[in-house]
């Protein structure tokens, strides 16, 4: 069947609160942000996503696939299941290498293409979101937390050809998360990003605002919004640059920082 659309029908935070979002559809092409501060239930949600929940949580939320409640052979056999959850956890990775790694989930999807290319098309991909590249031989265990996350959404895009993918907190991990939304993009699929970050945000379609466990609100990021998110990207890249010049053992001087922040007219 092919995805078209997921719908979350709302439920009840912690305190048994109601849902003030009673119900949300994202379709295909659709970015989105869940925010709130650390205990509001961001990750409760995700979950409730990647469980395909029938009202048999604790938040009582249900969810739809095309309008109708999810098959259940998605969670009995895991080669149909078209949700992928990118978690800040992976400590549940094997030694296997990184060849042997994306093989086997290959063999498990049951892809039609060449699996060499497929793996070499992985690899590619999370390449161009971690600053240390992942050698293919290295074990899965040996991986920066970065590089994991890098090649976990790269192998659930790509390999598992996921229509809906689910990432925690991704600014966490040290991977280019502007980059990694720009590359996303260019797939048709549901990205829901569980973020702190204000240019994932922005960057968003729209995003759900929690609260003591329940959806809050639902705010579409408009055309002002969009425009702040311009100016956050100016200096957040000016972050980065000062960061990768830290990692590479320079030294920074006030001066050309002031410089940089002159350029981008921000003193005069």
């Amino acid at each position: 069947m092919e995805i078209e659309k997921i719908t979350i029908i709302g439920g009840q935070g912690k305190n048994g609160q109601k849902d003030l979002v009673e119900q949300i559809t994202l379709s295909m092409g659709n970015v989105v942000s869940i925010v709130g501060p650390t205990g509001s239930g961001k990750t409760t949600l995700i979950n409730d996503i990647a469980l395909f929940a029938n009202c048999n949580t604790p938040s009582r939320r249900k969810i739809l696939i095309n309008d109708r409640p999810p098959s259940e052979k998605y969670l009995e056999d895991p080669s149909t299941n078209p949700i992928a959850l990118i978690t800040q956890h992976t400590n549940f990775l094997s030694d296997l290498p990184v060849y042997r790694f994306l093989e086997t989930h290959v063999r498990i999807r049951q892809t039609s293409s060449s699996p060499v290319s497929i793996i070499h098309q992985t690899l590619e991909f999370a390449n161009l979101l971690t600053g240390e590249p992942i050698i293919m031989d290295s074990a899965m265990t040996e991986l920066s937390g970065g590089q994991t996350r890098a090649l976990l959404i790269a192998d659930a895009v790509i390999i598992g050809n996921s229509p809906i993918i689910l990432l925690d907190e991704i600014e966490n991990a040290g991977i280019h998360r502007t980059k990694a939304l720009e590359l996303l993009r260019h797939y048709k699929k549901i990205f829901i990003f569980v973020t702190h970050d204000p240019r994932i945000t922005l960057l968003s379609d729209f995003r759900v605002v929690m609260k003591a466990g329940a959806m809050q609100e639902l705010i579409i990021t408009g055309d002002e919004e969009k425009q702040v998110a311009e100016e956050i990207k100016k200096l957040d890249d000016l972050l980065l640059g000062l960061r990768s010049q830290i990692r590479a053992g320079c030294r920074l001087e006030e001066r050309d920082l002031k410089e940089q922040l002159r350029a981008l007219g921000y003193i005069a």
